[in-house]
């Protein structure tokens, strides 16, 4: 069994998937990558590379200061909405894990000020850390837009990339079952290689 090498590169040079620009919870789930070659590359991987990829689509500001645990957050969402688009891709019932992951998202983000207790000087009323509050949202926003997605007409066209290793899903449109010209190009090699070798 081959062991996925993480890489540093933040973007695989790969195109957004089709439907990815629509629904920012597909481009989460896309946001770590299987290369040829036995690579991975996962832009979520650093809590830079995690605020900068929410920034990209408007979900938190240029520098919230994303701390370790944040970018964890975001990491686990992803695989929970990975593990709904698999499970919805081939049909199978949802895990009830990864239905509570992304129900308890939904309703993370609090509608108003807190209470508190000090020890000292009683209950009071605050916000949660300001960078929490902002990744809260995030996180918020992917699984109602993950929601709307697999509960939507869109959800009939959702699938996975068919040219392994890739690992990205996408919105098929017409027969198209690959996420990019690259990884389309690398399936039809692989079946001509198929076809010649057959032959011979």
């Amino acid at each position: 069994m081959r062991v996925m090498e993480e890489t540093a590169i933040p973007d695989p040079g790969l195109p957004p998937a089709p439907g990815a620009e629509q629904y920012p919870s597909l481009a989460l789930a896309n946001s770590a990558v299987a290369l040829p070659g036995g690579h991975r590359v996962d832009q979520l991987g650093t809590p830079a590379g995690a605020n900068e990829w929410l920034t990209e689509r408007g979900l938190a500001p240029v520098e919230i200061g994303m701390r370790e645990m944040c970018a964890k957050q975001l990491h686990f969402l992803r695989e929970q909405v990975r593990a709904l688009f698999a499970a919805r891709v081939a049909g199978l019932p949802a895990l009830p894990a990864a239905l509570s992951a992304v129900n308890d998202a939904l309703v993370r983000v609090p509608t108003a000020p807190l209470l508190r207790w000090d020890d000292k000087t009683g209950p009071y009323r605050a916000a949660p850390h300001p960078t929490s509050q902002i990744v809260d949202h995030a996180l918020a926003t992917l699984a109602a837009d993950a929601a709307d997605l697999l509960t939507s007409s869109d959800a009939e066209r959702l699938t996975a990339c068919g040219s392994p290793p890739c690992n990205r899903y996408l919105l098929r449109h017409g027969r198209r079952h690959w996420c990019s010209t690259r990884c389309g190009d690398r399936a039809r090699a692989a079946r001509a290689y198929a076809r010649r070798g057959g032959a011979a």
